[in-house]
């Protein structure tokens, strides 16, 4: 069982932390996975281990829900929800959320469902009943649910409200992401009060996630006036929504006794646990530590996470070809959303070709050295999404493998 509590002194990991050295640490990964064909994904315990502890250290006491999103491995996603400070999990679909369901009893889905197979499955079985909660932030979810089994033949659904967290910023206009149309307290007041007054349905949550702050660099590589414009922009963003989520909470807290008010992310832990009317935070991306999160001041997620390909021809001297390697994050197309290469230093993607789904030929000052069969190791830009390109990682410990952990691929599912 895999456990990621601190080990006592004494045992566990040798260096506290090695991904500091990287020429000793990429290299040992290497050495690890030597006797395993490519693409070889990697997960080093001791950097896992830091950074769950080092959320919970940012979280000041506020419990996490488990992004699950980012993680997509249901051995840490259990193993993070027996550790203090840990508690529950955001699920991103219906289904996964059923299939978590046989070992978790706190999901939340938080996105909106109109999976109809999944809604009888939940509305029929009074465990799931128990354990589930659906996002709602309009009436026509309600119908739709309603249309698929009517409340006279169902277990009553537990929802939770999304307050639209976005920033509507003087002349810059919308900023963060569309989600909900619940914006304004009082509308959230409004839908509060439907809501408990419809048969077939039970209000037990809150949720706003601040993706403009939680999900936008403050300190970019190389970007230091988007940087600053992204920190001006969120110490302006972050009091608006305080007052106005403060507001919010209370206007539904009028109609409903809440049990959860969710708020939040990896990159914004601080200041969202800071907001009296937020009882936990959701975090997920900073456990495997993309490289999208070495972009953040006041947080340094150790890499944890990684995938590593092989060499398999040189077009020329200057060149080397890595077969696959393109495994895009979301999000807008933009250099930022490629795998970057990490080990061995010296690495260039070529601007023509990038990261190819089958080959990403390769320059730079270390390409000369490179040769078949060489092993060249990739941060993913965000986390989750590696998962679905990978059937298992291989967990790493004090320079050995140390346990197989199947990813939802793994095991045979693919949500979305």
């Amino acid at each position: 069982m895999l456990d990621l509590s601190q080990p006592r002194p004494g045992t566990g990991i040798v260096d506290a932390a090695p991904w500091a050295t990287p020429a000793r640490y990429w290299p040992s990964l290497t050495a690890a996975t030597a006797h395993l064909d490519a693409p070889v994904g990697a997960l080093h315990l001791g950097a896992l281990r830091h950074n769950a502890a080092d959320m919970v250290r940012r979280a000041h006491g506020k419990p996490i829900r488990v992004a699950s999103k980012s993680i997509r491995v249901r051995s840490v996603i259990e193993a993070l929800l027996r550790m203090p400070g840990y508690r529950g999990v955001l699920a991103y679909t219906l289904a996964e959320a059923i299939w978590l369901a046989d070992t978790v009893d706190d999901l939340v889905v938080g996105y909106p469902t109109a999976e109809r197979g999944g809604i009888r499955t939940l509305a029929t079985d009074p465990r799931l009943a128990s354990r589930i909660t659906l996002m709602v932030d309009s009436i026509a979810q309600l119908d739709f649910i309603d249309t698929v089994i009517a409340p006279s033949e169902r277990e009553p659904i537990r929802v939770a409200l999304e307050l639209d967290a976005s920033w509507n910023a003087p002349v810059l206009g919308h900023l963060g992401v569309r989600r909900s149309p619940v914006y304004e307290p009082a509308d959230a007041g409004a839908l509060a009060a439907y809501i408990v007054k419809r048969p077939g349905f039970r209000l037990v949550g809150m949720m706003g996630y601040e993706a403009q702050i939680a999900g936008v660099t403050n300190r970019p590589a190389g970007k230091p006036v988007d940087g600053a414009v992204n920190r001006w922009m969120q110490s302006r963003s972050m009091p608006e929504l305080v007052e106005r989520r403060t507001r919010a909470v209370a206007a539904v807290r009028e109609h409903a006794d809440l049990e959860f008010v969710n708020g939040g992310g990896t990159g914004s832990l601080e200041v969202t646990s800071a907001d009296a009317s937020v009882t936990e935070v959701a975090a997920g991306s900073g456990l495997f530590g993309g490289h999208l999160f070495d972009g953040y001041g006041h947080f340094t997620p150790a890499p944890a996470a990684a995938f590593a390909m092989d060499v398999v021809r040189r077009p020329s001297e200057r060149h080397a070809t890595i077969l696959g390697g393109g495994w895009v994050a979301s999000g807008p197309p933009a250099p930022d959303r490629l795998p970057r290469i990490v080990w061995p230093e010296g690495l260039s993607m070529l601007p023509r070709e990038a990261a190819g789904e089958v080959q990403t030929p390769v320059g730079g000052a270390a390409a000369a050295r490179l040769r078949v069969g060489d092993r060249v190791w990739f941060r993913h830009t965000k986390s989750g999404e590696l998962s679905e390109h990978l059937n298992v990682f291989h967990l790493v410990d004090d320079g050995r493998i140390v346990d197989e952990l199947p990813t939802y691929r793994g095991e045979g599912k693919v949500f979305l």
